[in-house]
This record gives C-alpha cells, structure tokens and sequence, in this order.
C-alpha cells in the first residue's frame, strides 16, 4: 500500500486544487477533529478524494484558508457519511458545499439497521474498512502513517458507497426523499446557541436544591474558560462527574474539596482554587437559576397526562400511527418524522384539526415536503381520534 503525505504548504495545497478541479464526477470529503482531546472542533486533517484527480489529505491549520478549493468544486456533489458532524468544520476553513449527497443519512432512509461507515462499506461494497483510529488526537503531528491510510480509505471508497446507495434508492421510490432530506443538511443549524449551555452537565438532574444548582453552574462555566483558553477538552480537566459530586456534597472549606475522592482529574488539584472560587461563587450568587432551563422547551412527555391530557392523548395516538407508517415505507421513526416536531405539534395543534392545518403546522417546525406528504393525514386523524379514546375510557395507543 503505498504511503500517504500530508499537504501543508500553500504550494502544495494550490496545486492540489488545480488536479482536483480537474477529475471527473463527485468530491468524495471527510474531516478529522480531536474530539474528546481538544475544546475546539476544527479539522485538523481533511481529506478529498475524486476520481482521475487522486487522493489528497491536507493539513488545516498549516494551509489555513479554502476558499480556492470551494470555489472550484462549489458547484459540484460533495459526497460525505454523516455530513452534520463535518460541515462545521469545513465551514471555518471556507469549504461549504452546494450540494451533498450524504451516505449515512441515505443509509437511514433505507431502513439499513447499522448505518457507521464501516458497517454499510461492508454490506454494499463487501470490502472491510478497519475503524480503530476514528476517537484519536488527530492534533497529533506528525500523524503516524497508519491513520494516514485509515483517513485515505474513509474519502476513497465514498464515491462506489455513493454509487451503490443511489441505485438502492431509486430502486426504493426514495431519491426524492433523500435529496431534500441532504437540501435540509445544508440549511439547518448545526451549531444552535444554547441560552445556557451549563446545563448540559451529565447527571445535572440529578441535583437537588437551588444553591447547589448554582454551584454546578459557577463550576462548569469556571471549566469551560479554562478549556477554551487551554483548547483543552473539559472533561479531560476534570470530568463532569466530579463537578455534579461537588455541587452535591456542597464542601465547605477548601481542604475539603481537596478530601473529596470523587473529586478528580488531571486539574482537579492544581486548579484547586479556580474551583474553590466557582464553588464559593455558587453558595453566596443573588442570581439562582431556575430548577428548568429556559426557552421554548416542552414539559417532558411523562408529564403530559398531568398538565395537558389532550395533548397526551394526541401524541400517544400519533406515535402509534407514525410508527405503522415507519414500518410500512421502512423508514426510522426519527427520520420520518422528527420527536421535537410531533411534540410540539401536539402540545399546540391548530384550531381546527384537518390533513391541511396540521401538514401546515409541520411545515412550519421545519418538516420537509416529503415528511408532510408522508404523516399529515395520519396524524390528523389520530388527533381527532386520541382525545376522544381518552374521553371513553379506551386506550389510544392499543
């Protein structure tokens, strides 16, 4: 096998770009992160493939800019596998695709059981494509030559995968379908703006009483400056379990936080006073957070039935003809339609319930025309109908 180089120079990449717009047919593009090592998401290797051009791994931070391999391959089918987790990243870098043809995402609406590269590589194309090097530090330099030939494979055999799946497709009635569901990739935020991120803390829900709500804050907002500012991932600071066992056990003193075993983490002890500071923050702040975060944010669907029984009704009944629907046109549930849409749809119907108001409202959540065309009357229906089970003692969602 041979060996692969990386391009980090300006000469290099230039003309790369020039072979590149030069090949014939779609861009087969792949980026690799270090995820899990570093508090950025940027590429730190991207990788493009196209045929009767080659095979080409560039080194991000060293090239810098892409705006001349966009523009000469703008126009063209970009072909990725999960194309939601590298478009950000190809984004910063100026390389934004106008058209994608997404072979994960394509996987899914045909109903394939495991969609991981590896897994439809082996089913369709019947090669086997190793995957040991997906969670490393791709920051590493120089990348040992193993993972060069593992980053080289995942772009060079995307534009047979493509190939292969397209005709499945077609075969399916479901080309439509995928070409808005890959329009929808390129519009859709990738990257929404969380009014406060510190609640994504793991087991934060777990934690009793304002105060100690407010500590878990001050704590994971004092670790995220300090990663941002180390480009260092936060939990390889000190994880997140540490910071929910502190704002639990509420230390009162220093030494004590110290004493605590569940406290850990390679920053855990040298940046002891940074998380002294957050903790003594948490237990003297005027500013308590609410026990729920703030938004638009629905009431979890365990408490429907409480709140607003209508609504537990709708969205019970609904659920249970979707999934017929998912099963008849073998389709997942999620891609049919997505949970966030039928919940809200459900929690706020429109006034007068028919196949159009309700394909209306859907529309309005962000489903595509293929999804509206595929759920509206079902759902209609079971909105009408689930209230009513609920009124007579009977149970929608037998």
């Amino acid at each position: 096998m041979a060996e692969h180089s990386v391009i980090d120079t300006r000469e290099g990449y230039l003309s790369a770009v020039e072979r590149i717009a030069a090949g014939d047919g779609p861009i087969a593009v792949d980026a690799e992160r270090a995820s899990g090592f570093k508090y950025s998401q940027r590429a730190y290797l991207i990788q493009v493939f196209r045929r009767g051009a080659g095979t080409f791994l560039f080194d991000p931070p060293a090239v810098g800019r892409f705006d001349e391999l966009n523009e000469a391959i703008h126009d063209d089918e970009w072909v990725l596998h999960a194309a939601t987790q590298d478009l950000t990243c190809l984004r910063e870098v100026g390389l934004d695709p106008s058209i994608v043809f997404d072979t994960e995402l394509a996987a899914r609406l045909l109903g394939m059981p495991r969609v991981g590269l590896g897994t439809v590589v082996e089913e369709l194309l019947g090669i086997h494509l190793a995957k040991e090097h997906s969670a490393a530090d791709w920051s590493t330099r120089p990348l040992p030559e193993p993972w060069l030939t593992y980053a080289a494979l995942d772009v060079e055999l995307l534009p047979d995968l493509r190939d292969a799946i397209a005709a499945l497709l077609e075969e399916a009635g479901k080309l439509d379908i995928a070409r808005q569901e890959f329009a929808d990739e390129l519009v859709r935020d990738l990257v929404p703006v969380r009014a406060e991120p510190w609640r994504r803390l793991s087991g934060i829900h777990s934690i009793r009483g304002l105060r100690n709500l407010a500590v878990a804050r001050e704590l994971w907002l004092s670790r995220d400056a300090l990663a941002r500012e180390l480009d260092t991932a936060p939990g390889r600071l000190v994880p997140d379990a540490s910071l929910t066992a502190a704002a639990k056990a509420m230390p009162d003193s220093k030494r004590a936080l110290a004493a605590m075993r569940e406290f850990t983490g390679r920053a855990s002890r040298t940046e002891l006073d940074r998380w002294w500071a957050a903790i003594e923050a948490g237990r003297t702040t005027d500013d308590l957070p609410v026990l729920r975060g703030t938004g638009e944010s629905l009431p979890p669907p365990r408490a429907w039935a409480d709140r607003n029984p209508d609504a537990d009704a709708r969205l019970k009944a609904a659920r249970t003809a979707l999934t017929a629907v998912s099963e008849e046109r073998a389709i997942p549930l999620e891609n049919l339609l997505t949970p966030d849409t039928l919940r809200r749809v459900a929690w706020a119907p429109p006034a007068e319930i028919t196949p159009q108001t309700v394909g209306e409202a859907l529309a309005a959540h962000g489903a595509r025309p293929w999804q509206v065309d595929a759920t509206a009357q079902v759902i209609a229906q079971a909105f009408v109908e689930g209230p009513q089970s609920a009124d007579d003692g009977s149970d929608p969602v037998s």
